[in-house]
């Protein structure tokens, strides 16, 4: 398997910082028949950020209004391949190469040789960061 790094639509929402809250949603969406290739979730001030990055974005906005989620589009970098060692090492090598800063990174192993990784840059380093990672 060759790996891919293409840019993907994220979408972020600011939820409350609560048990069941996360469950709530996504079993929301789900009733929805939305298909997430990536979802994160984190503490943020005094609530949470939840981000997601699905298979078809525009079902998952009106699926996101329906169920009364206010989100906000932006760009990431979802990365898959063959897993190995340094795989990771030598994604943020290219970008530290040229000059990107990485605002956040998420790696897994996903098992069966394979690996995932999402990764966030400015919005004013999208285009260099797609140009060193030679990203689609």
């Amino acid at each position: 398997m060759a790996d891919t790094i293409r840019k993907v639509d994220y979408f972020k929402a600011q939820v409350p910082n609560k048990a069941g809250e996360g469950a709530r949603i996504l079993s929301a969406l789900r009733g929805e028949g939305i298909d997430l290739l990536f979802f994160t979730g984190f503490p943020r001030g005094r609530g949470a950020q939840i981000n997601f990055v699905p298979k078809n974005g525009p079902a998952f906005r009106k699926a996101a209004r329906k169920i009364g989620l206010a989100v906000t589009k932006n760009t990431a970098f979802l990365a898959q391949g063959r897993d190995r060692k340094g795989v990771i090492a030598g994604i943020v090598s290219k970008l530290a190469d040229a000059g990107v800063n990485i605002t956040a990174l998420d790696a897994v192993a996903a098992g069966g040789s394979r690996y995932g990784a999402i990764l966030w840059v400015k919005p004013k380093d999208v285009g260099k960061a797609a140009k060193a990672l030679g990203a689609k």
